[in-house]
């Protein structure tokens, strides 16, 4: 069995963020989303990944290599532009052949991995296998009706959803997709939609096995949806490290990560968080679900429920900084200039609430 993660897409949702990062490299608990899909694959035995780029293609490859740390063969695949999920498979099929696949979407999280959802699928060998969850605002998604256990019908982003079982994005195929693919139109968005393609097979009378999961999954497309996988994953956490220097003077509480070459001074550190590598802490109180990454500081400051991106410095803002996502290289401070007034440099897309 072979896995195609999907890795192109301009994640307009996390702009600025995305402007200059891909947004399937943006850490969630200081690991990048897509090692995540890497990760998964690896626990489910699967060796041959195919990942599809676009705009972000040299990021990717920079970040994942040839996949050997996880014991993967891991294959680029281009996307001329992000013309839909169906469209991926569709240029995928030289590398694909006729496999079995499962295919991931590289932005999305399943904390408990798929290995029990690969043997089922090569256990039933139905034609498609999708997974499904209910979820609260079922029109951003691919939604699915079922009728006595049985996929009925999918509709891609439904203005009336007819049921709140959304598509989660991770999703299994044999061969027949391809003439699925290939027989679809685009839609209204001028994509392939994988909706479709999903339709046709069951129009077409092959077989797609509807799967319900119970555990955790997160669409990380949003803000929020950072915020609580990064809550989630921390709160995975089973034990305290600490590989960097800690002085007297500071206070670790709960489970807290403190990676190589990190320095905590004169603070205090309430877990779960993790402080990344060659980080330092100064005289600052670094709150629950807070992630720090690599060579960032933060000094007379205080930050919760977090995400901080890597040679950040964070400086004497006389508050409490929480629920933010903040990215690479940004320097949040205190002026004491006059007159007093907010001066700000921003990129297109960002957000700022002000107190």
């Amino acid at each position: 069995m072979k896995a195609l993660i999907l890795s192109g897409g301009k994640g307009t949702r996390l702009r600025p963020i995305t402007h200059t990062s891909a947004k399937q490299l943006v850490p969630i608990a200081n690991k990048p989303i897509l090692f995540y899909a890497l990760e998964a694959m690896a626990e489910a035995k699967i060796r041959e990944i195919g990942v599809v780029v676009g705009d972000t293609k040299r990021e990717i490859q920079e970040a994942v290599g040839d996949g050997a740390r996880w014991g993967l063969q891991v294959s680029y695949i281009e996307q001329e532009a992000p013309l839909g999920l169906a469209h991926a498979v569709k240029i995928s099929e030289p590398f694909l052949g006729n496999q079995p696949f499962v295919m991931y979407l590289g932005d999305n999280l399943v904390k408990d991995g798929i290995r029990s959802l690969v043997e089922e699928f090569m256990r039933l060998r139905p034609n498609s296998q999708i997974l499904l969850a209910s979820v609260r605002d079922p029109q951003r998604f691919g939604v699915a009706e079922l009728r006595e256990g049985r996929v009925v019908s999918l509709e891609e982003k439904p203005a009336h959803p007819k049921s709140d079982l959304a598509l989660v994005g991770v999703y299994m195929f044999d061969k027949t997709i391809f003439e699925a693919v290939n027989a679809i139109r685009p839609s209204e968005r001028g994509e392939l939609e994988i909706t479709d393609a999903i339709q046709y097979l069951i129009d077409k009378g092959y077989k797609v096995h509807p799967h319900i999961i119970s555990g955790w999954w997160k669409d990380t497309g949003k803000l929020e949806d950072m915020l609580e996988a990064n809550r989630i994953m921390l709160e995975a956490i089973t034990s305290s490290r600490v590989e960097g220097d800690v002085d007297e003077a500071s206070h670790l509480i709960g489970k807290v990560i403190v990676e190589q070459g990190a320095k905590i001074v004169a603070s205090t550190v309430r877990g779960p968080v993790i402080i990344g590598k060659c980080s330092r802490i100064i005289n600052s109180y670094i709150g629950p679900f807070t992630s720090i990454y690599h060579d960032t500081l933060v000094q007379n400051s205080e930050i919760e429920h977090s995400i901080i991106l890597e040679q950040c410095r964070i400086t004497d803002i006389g508050g409490r900084l929480e629920d933010s996502l903040i990215g690479k290289n940004v320097e949040v401070f205190r002026s004491d200039g006059k007159p007093k007034a907010y001066r700000l440099m921003l990129g297109d897309g960002s957000q700022v609430g002000l107190v």
